[in-house]
């Protein structure tokens, strides 16, 4: 072999070597990327609350779903999303709780299909920036009356784009049909939903609760607009159920508290926590 040609081999070595190094330190970064999403051991309920109301809603549900709680208690965040796009947090996840509760509320916490579709956008926002935050793989979800048609609209048009499995959900009190009593007068929100109902992860466990004072209604919402959510879920998610709760505090209002509701989901979405974290996730 002639020098230059050693020269050259030389070269070629070491822009071999110069590649190889930081080709294995990112694939090595993204390897623990990876095992850190995957291992993950954080599994949040994520709350969605009604129109009008606040990310304050679900304090009464939390305060009682911690009592008599044996180990570690559920933590409660609480998110908002202004109309700006900023997103403000109070309160935070304790380092050794596994199923904290999150609560997203929204600055336009305003009626109708339109506000809606809007308000699935903010949970598209806030749900992107607690991932990114916390890294978490799975999830369940709670939602009380026209949060559930806000969490519809999030599954089906957003949900997809994350690589994030949604369990269990549970809607209290959602009209699916609005006002309706008529399942053969869908609303366009309805209709829209059935069309779209494929996206719907078909892994997902799904109860759907109504409560009633005078039979067919919580005083607010029709018993018959709650069921028309069977149209939507039923037949594409692994599971479907319909639940009625009935008594003093099946009042619309009253349901995310009504003792029948929270023994609900005790049973039947949370899990229990048997490994702690290590790190620490509190919103800087």
């Amino acid at each position: 072999m002639t020098k230059g040609m050693k020269w050259l081999f030389a070269l070629v070595i070491c822009g071999l070597v110069g590649l190889a190094i930081p080709s294995y330190y990112w694939t090595k970064d993204n390897i623990k990327a990876v095992d850190k999403f995957y291992n993950s051991r954080l599994s949040p309920i994520i709350m969605i609350p009604g129109s009008s109301a606040t990310e304050n809603r679900f304090d009464g549900l939390v305060n009682k779903l911690n009592q008599n709680r044996r180990g570690v208690k559920h933590s409660l965040l609480k998110v908002k999303v202004w109309n700006n796009g900023t997103i403000t947090y109070n309160g935070r996840i304790a380092t050794n709780d596994n199923e904290p509760v999150i609560v997203i509320g929204f600055e336009n916490n305003k009626d109708g299909y339109n506000n809606i579709k809007k308000q699935a956008q903010m949970v598209n926002q806030a749900f992107e920036a607690l991932q990114n935050r916390y890294n978490f793989n799975n999830f369940k979800g709670v939602a009380h009356s026209n949060g559930g048609l806000i969490y519809t609209a999030f599954i089906e048009n957003y949900l997809a784009d994350y690589d994030i499995d949604l369990k269990k959900l549970m809607t209290i009190g959602t009209p699916y049909n609005f006002n309706e009593t008529n399942i053969n007068n869908k609303s366009e929100m309805l209709a829209d939903f059935i069309a779209d109902r494929k996206t719907i992860p078909t892994s997902l466990i799904m109860y759907s609760v109504a409560g009633t004072i005078t039979y067919d209604s919580d005083e607010l919402v029709p018993d018959a607009s709650v069921s028309a959510g069977k149209y939507i879920y039923q037949g594409q998610a692994k599971k479907y159920t319909e639940v009625t709760v009935t008594g003093e505090d099946a009042q619309h209002s009253d349901l995310p508290t009504n003792d029948e509701v929270v023994s609900l989901i005790q049973q039947n979405i949370l899990e229990r926590q048997t490994i702690n974290r290590n790190n620490n996730n509190n919103p800087s």
